[in-house]
């Protein structure tokens, strides 16, 4: 959804009064309340991988009163195509796959070895056909933050205090193959906390068991911040931050288009294809003949990819 930002924004360049509508998750809705660009956001009442054929006939009937002039399909699959054609919105682009030829009529051909990020898939779909097959200009990600929003989660978790802040983001929803140690995750947090930092601790529910390993290693010294907000909340939580030591993650893009400096760890996958879109990201990979592989755990049993990477190298970073 962050890098899905770049592509609105393109738009916006090309079409300043053009009104932007995204059909997404519900769960995302608190990031693209965020994003300027966006008009609307609608949730999508179905779970992902839920087909739900008649659910979609539904909601694309319903979304024929908005006269939408264009759809713009960001998942490849047959049934994402299938509202926009069933609301008759007139220009549906996307990329081929699943054979979709009959409910796209944009249907664009992707060349991976031309266009190797998945930023620039997303932007590509934004331009004339005769563009498709450059790779275009990504502008970088924005999400917007006010005060009163950053005041909000200041009163609700009663935070004191002026120093500065490190976040660290050790889940990763992919699987252990994108997992930093947290024994590393706990070495950088001691040292910072020793030096006068404050160490906030960023994940879901599923991240608890990590962050509790890690706040264990510091006698319980960091905030921990894991399971315990919403989207929004976290958002508005790193918006105060001034470090992000994070695996390659969800987290992660969201902390690069609050334009953060970031110290981002890649294991298993690969900072070519979806790396944090900033300028002021630090990109620790070891290009191990082994990585990327792209698996979920490591297939030889070392994760050297990551246990390699030591928590001096980021202190010295940070």
């Amino acid at each position: 959804m962050v890098m899905a930002q770049s592509l609105f924004i393109t738009l916006k360049k090309s079409l300043p009064d053009c009104q932007i509508d995204v059909l997404a998750p519900s769960w995302s809705l608190a990031l693209l309340e965020r994003m300027p660009e966006v008009n609307k956001a609608i949730a999508m009442p179905l779970s992902h991988g839920q087909f739900g054929f008649f659910d979609r006939l539904k909601l694309g009937k319903k979304l024929r009163a908005n006269h939408y002039d264009q759809a713009i399909l960001l998942p490849n699959s047959w049934k994402s195509a299938l509202i926009p054609f069933v609301a008759n919105i007139p220009i549906r682009t996307g990329y081929i796959g699943e054979c979709r030829w009959g409910l796209l009529n944009d249907a664009r051909k992707l060349d991976k070895s031309v266009m190797t990020m998945t930023v620039q898939r997303f932007v590509a779909l934004g331009l004339a056909p005769c563009r498709a097959n450059i790779p275009p200009d990504c502008p970088t990600p924005r999400i917007v933050i006010n005060e009163d929003q950053q005041n909000s989660v200041i009163k609700k978790f009663k935070l004191t205090g002026s120093k500065k802040i490190v976040a660290l983001c050790p889940g990763a929803e992919y699987g252990e193959a994108k997992r930093w140690p947290a024994s590393y995750y706990a070495e950088v947090a001691k040292v910072k906390i020793a030096q006068g930092f404050q160490i906030w601790l960023f994940g879901s529910a599923k991240d608890q068991v990590i962050a509790e390993q890690i706040n264990n290693q510091v006698e319980g010294a960091c905030v921990d911040f894991t399971g315990q907000t919403s989207l929004a909340e976290a958002v508005d939580l790193m918006s105060l931050v001034d470090v992000v030591v994070t695996n390659d993650s969800g987290l992660m893009h969201v902390a690069a288009a609050l334009d953060k400096k970031i110290i981002a760890i890649y294991g298993s996958s690969d900072p070519g294809f979806t790396p944090p879109l900033n300028n002021k990201a630090h990109i620790m990979s070891l290009k191990l003949e082994c990585s990327p592989c792209f698996k979920r755990e490591c297939p030889l049993g070392h994760t050297r990819c990551l246990q390699d990477i030591k928590p001096e190298q980021v202190l010295n970073v940070i």
